[in-house]
C-alpha cells in the first residue's frame, strides 16, 4: 500500500493531548480544535498522516465507548471533527481512527437497555456470556465477560450480526463525513479473526486504499496481518528491541531482530509493520533510555528499518512520562499545545530523519541486511532496485572508524551531513561515524544525491537530556550530565564520593576512559569507559546521572 509505505505517522491520544476532564461531565468543549494549530508543525516534521486515538464518546479514558457515532463531548462535535480531518486531508496529511470494537463501556446504549431490561432486553445477545444467574463487582445482578477481567469494558459478541451490522455502519458514517484513510484496531490480538476478516471486506470494498492495522503486543503477527485480515500491526518486539539495545550497550539485540523479521528469509517480510519508541499505553522514550544522548539513535533506527515510523505527540521534544500506581496512565497522555514547542536538539533531528525517509525508496520499500554488528555500533542496509543506502549507527560517546564491503559503487555519500563524501575502494569503505550518531549514507556509481534537505537550526538545549529537563516544572527535573572532563569531585548514584584526575584513550580500541579516584576507603584508583561515567541511570523512578558532579 504506497501510501503508509511512504509516510511518517504522528499519534495523539487526544483527550490527553486535548487536556479534557478524567471523567466526562457531560460539557461540550472544541478541546481538539486546537489540532489545526499543530498542521505546520507537522508538516516541518514530515508528517503526512495522523493517528488519532478513541475520539467517540465514553465515560473515561476513551476505550470505553458509549456511542460509536457521536465525538466525545469532550473534544467538540461531529462537525468540529470533521473541520480538523478536512484541514488536514487540505495539507496532504491522511487521518486513521482507533477503532475500539471488542469491547464497550458501561454506558453503551444497549448495555444500559439489558441493566434495565435484564433477561427481556433485545440486546442480550449483543454481549459475551451474559448469566442473569450470577453477579459482578457492579452488583448488577448479572454477570458478563469483561475485557481481560475489567467490567468496565464489557465485551461484546462479535458474531452477532446486529452488532456487525452496528460497527459497519458506523466505519461507513466516518468514512462519510470524516474521509478517514484507515483504522487501528484496538486489542486486536484478542478479537475474532472471521469479524476481522468481514471488516476488511466491507472498507476493502469501499477504498482499496483503506489502511487495517491492529494492536498486538506478543506471538505471531502474520496470524493477524496477513493478505485474509489486516495490513498491519503494531511492532512490540522492535519497539523493546530498540530501547533496550541502547540502554545495554548491544545492538546485537536489535539486529537479531531486525533480521529475524525483515532481512533474507525473514518471517514478516511481507508485512509493513507500525513502528514507534513509545505510545499511550508505554513509557515515554525519554524516561526509557538510561543514556539520553542516545534517544537520537532510537529515532534513527526506527525511521530506517522497514515499516511506517511514528511518533508520539509531545516526544519529539524529550518530554518525559512513567507509568506509576497513582495515576497509572495519566504520565504518559499529557496536554500538550503547540506554544510549549521546543526547538532542540531531538527535534531537529527527527525532522531530518522525515524528509531523508520521505526522499528515499530504499528507505520506504527496501530490503533488509545487516552489515556490521558490534556492541555500540551496527551498521545495516536498504536497498530497493538500484537504490542503496547504509545506515550506520554509534552509541558511544566518542567518534568511532568501521570499515564494511559494499555492493560495488565508488562513494557514499551521507545524505544526514551535507552528502560528506566517502571513497570505495575494491568495494569496501571505511567511515567515522559520530558520537551518538546515525550516518545515511547513498552508494553512489557516480552520480550525486540531492542532499538538499534543510540544515538542522541550532539547538538552543546543548543535548537531549537538558531538552527534557526544561521541560519539566522545577521539581520534576532531572540533572543534567556534567560535560566531559570537568574537574572535581562526584558523587555516585549509590552515595559514594570520587575524584575526577582525567580522561585517558583505550589504546586497543580508542574508547574514551575516565580515571577517577575513590574518596573513602583505600582510595583506590578507577577506570570507567566514558559512555558509562557519563551516563543517566534509573533510582526510585527516575532517571539521575550516573556520576553527579557536585564540588
Amino acid at each position: 500500500m504506497n501510501w503508509v509505505n511512504e509516510s511518517v505517522f504522528y499519534h495523539i491520544y487526544p483527550l490527553g493531548f486535548a487536556g479534557a476532564p478524567r471523567v466526562n461531565d457531560g460539557k461540550k468543549e472544541y478541546r481538539l480544535d486546537k489540532v489545526k494549530d499543530f498542521i505546520p508543525h507537522l508538516k516541518e516534521m514530515n508528517v503526512n498522516a495522523v493517528y488519532f486515538g478513541p475520539v467517540f464518546m465514553s465515560t473515561t479514558h476513551g476505550y470505553d465507548t458509549n456511542d460509536y457515532y457521536t465525538i466525545d463531548n469532550r473534544l467538540g462535535d461531529n462537525e468540529s471533527f470533521a473541520s480538523i480531518c478536512d484541514e488536514l486531508h487540505k495539507n496532504g496529511i491522511r487521518v486513521v481512527l482507533d477503532g475500539v470494537f471488542n469491547h464497550v463501556g458501561r454506558g453503551f446504549w444497549a448495555f444500559k437497555d439489558v441493566q434495565e431490561k435484564r433477561e427481556s432486553s433485545p440486546y442480550c445477545s449483543w454481549f459475551q456470556r451474559i448469566d442473569f444467574g450470577g453477579n459482578n463487582g457492579y452488583n448488577d445482578g448479572f454477570w458478563y465477560e469483561g475485557w481481560e477481567g475489567n467490567y468496565d469494558l464489557v465485551k461484546l459478541n462479535l458474531r452477532h450480526p446486529d452488532v456487525k451490522k452496528h460497527i459497519f455502519d458506523a466505519v461507513s458514517m466516518w468514512m462519510d463525513k470524516f474521509h478517514i484513510n484507515g483504522l487501528r484496531l484496538d486489542v486486536a490480538y484478542c478479537m475474532d479473526l472471521d469479524f476481522l476478516r468481514e471488516l476488511r471486506g466491507f472498507v476493502k470494498s469501499r477504498d482499496n486504499n483503506f489502511w487495517l492495522m491492529g494492536e498486538i503486543i506478543h506471538g505471531d503477527y502474520n496470524r493477524i496481518a496477513n493478505p485474509d485480515i489486516l495490513d498491519s500491526c503494531t511492532n512490540y518486539e522492535c519497539y523493546k528491541g530498540i530501547y533496550s539495545a541502547h540502554n545495554d550497550h548491544n545492538y546485537f539485540e536489535i539486529a537479531h531482530s531486525l533480521n529475524r523479521q525483515f532481512g533474507n528469509g525473514g518471517i514478516y517480510r511481507n508485512i509493513y509493520t507500525y513502528n514507534f519508541v513509545d505510545n499511550h499505553d508505554v513509557n515515554r522514550i525519554s524516561s526509557t533510555v538510561r543514556e539520553l544522548d542516545n534517544i537520537k539513535n532510537c529515532y534513527s533506527v526506527e525511521y530506517f528499518m522497514p515499516g511506517v515510523p511514528s511518533v508520539y505527540y509531545g516526544s519529539e521534544w524529550g518530554i518525559r512520562g512513567m507509568k506509576n500506581n497513582t495515576e497509572y496512565d495519566a504520565p504518559l497522555r499529557p496536554c500538550v499545545n503547540i506554544e510549549d514547542a521546543e526547538d532542540n536538539e531531538l527535534y531537529r533531528h527527527i525532522c531530518r530523519l522525515g524528509a531523508v525517509r520521505r526522499s528515499f525508496k530504499a528507505l520506504q520499500y527496501g530490503s533488509y541486511d545487516n552489515v556490521v554488528i558490534r556492541n555500540e555500533q551496527l551498521v545495516f542496509k536498504r536497498k530497493f532496485e538500484n537504490e542503496t543506502i547504509y545506515i550506520a549507527l554509534n552509541l558511544t560517546g566518542n567518534s568511532v572508524n568501521t570499515g564494511f564491503n559494499t555492493d560495488g559503487g565508488c562513494k557514499l555519500y551521507d545524505v544526514m551531513d551535507n552528502c560528506k563524501e566517502y571513497s570505495v575502494d575494491n568495494n569496501y569503505v571505511n567511515i567515522d561515524i559520530p558520537a551518538h550518531g546515525t550516518r545515511v549514507l547513498y552508494l553512489s556509481n557516480g552520480e550525486k544525491p540531492d542532499c538538499s534537505i534543510p540544515e538542522s537550526k541550532e539547538a538552543p538545549a546543548a543535548n537531549a537530556a537538558t531538552a527534557a529537563a526544561e521541560t519539566k516544572p522545577e521539581a520534576e527535573k532531572t540533572p543534567v550530565l556534567p560535560e566531559r572532563g570537568t574537574p572535581g569531585k562526584y558523587r555516585h548514584f549509590k552515595g559514594g564520593e570520587y575524584e575526577f584526575i582525567c580522561i585517558a584513550k583505550n589504546s586497543e580500541t580508542m574508547e574514551d576512559l575516565v580515571i577517577y579516584k575513590e574518596l573513602f576507603e583505600n582510595g583506590h584508583i578507577w577506570a570507567r569507559p566514558a559512555s558509562m561515567f557519563y551516563q543517566m541511570v534509573e533510582k526510585d523512578g527516575r532517571l539521575v546521572p550516573r556520576f553527579e558532579h557536585i564540588d
